[in-house]
């Protein structure tokens, strides 16, 4: 008669099975995104799980996805270039096409060793942006990976880092501000050179005996509503999706960590540059939710 199995084997199955569930739940890189320059810089690795960008004096490197997307919670995991990242810019981002595209970016400006990256947001609407946000973390993000998400819902935007919100663009259709709203989005990620400004105004430049540089990541996951053939997933009757994102909300909690965040760790806001703006700031800035 076989023995009945000990607590602690039952438990080691569980987290296996857990393991495995969470595995298959992440997104795959072969199958969500095509690679799209580099010249063999961009490697998709581990099965499809992982994906990495390099940057050597040749050359940068690049992705996007295959899918096109209008509205949706878009989470991803990168480790930034560790070390020496001077010069270099590690850019993820949403963007539709044309002059009057838009678009919603995370760009990660290098820095010299031991000094912090800087996190750069921003947000084109019909072609313009200027919408810039900038930002210190609060961790090493080379180190490890870290969550980088982005909400987009007819309401607003909402940049968060490991699930802390750390910016907010509202929808201001009602005071004449373009909201995206209208254009599908791909993701697109590039690391690149670019040391004529990225790294304290352009005045350090990129140190190629680093080289290469390389970014990291994983994790990819989209909520969201695909866009094909001019018709939405999140139409039809039979999407069983959880699309509760399509009308979140920053609640009180969330709002006071973002104001937070934003007391200790912004280094720049466009709606507080008077000098920028000396005939008054942009609308958005100053409307009330």
């Amino acid at each position: 008669m076989a023995s009945s199995p000990t607590s602690s084997s039952i438990c080691i199955c569980v987290l296996l099975v857990a393991s495995i569930l969470s595995a298959a739940s992440a997104g795959n890189f072969n199958n969500d995104f095509d690679i799209t320059w580099g010249d063999g810089r961009a490697k998709i690795v581990n099965n499809g799980q992982l994906l990495t960008l390099s940057l050597d004096k040749t050359s940068g490197s690049g992705f996007q996805s295959k899918n096109e997307y209008l509205f949706g919670k878009i989470d991803m995991q990168l480790k930034l270039v560790p070390g020496n990242s001077a010069g270099t810019v590690t850019a993820y981002y949403l963007s539709s096409q044309g002059t009057t595209h838009d678009e919603i970016d995370f760009e990660f400006l290098g820095n010299v060793s031991g000094q912090p990256y800087t996190l750069h947001t921003n947000v084109f609407s019909q072609g313009k942006g200027g919408r810039e946000q900038q930002f210190r973390l609060w961790f090493d993000p080379t180190s490890d990976f870290h969550t980088y998400s982005i909400l987009w819902n007819p309401q607003n935007i909402i940049f968060s880092v490991d699930g802390t919100p750390i910016r907010e663009f509202k929808n201001s259709e009602a005071v004449g501000v373009p909201f995206p709203k209208n254009q599908a989005m791909r993701i697109y990620s590039s690391l690149w050179n670019a040391d004529d400004w990225a790294t304290q105004g352009g005045r350090v430049k990129t140190d190629w005996s680093n080289a290469p540089f390389t970014a990291s990541y994983r994790n990819f996951n989209a909520n969201a509503c695909i866009w094909a053939n001019g018709k939405s997933s999140c139409d039809s009757t039979s999407a069983s999706k959880d699309n509760t994102w399509m009308t979140q909300e920053l609640d009180n909690i969330s709002q006071a960590k973002m104001k937070m965040v934003q007391k200790n760790y912004m280094i720049y806001n466009y709606c507080t540059d008077t000098a920028r703006f000396p005939q008054g700031l942009p609308k958005e800035c100053t409307a009330t939710s």
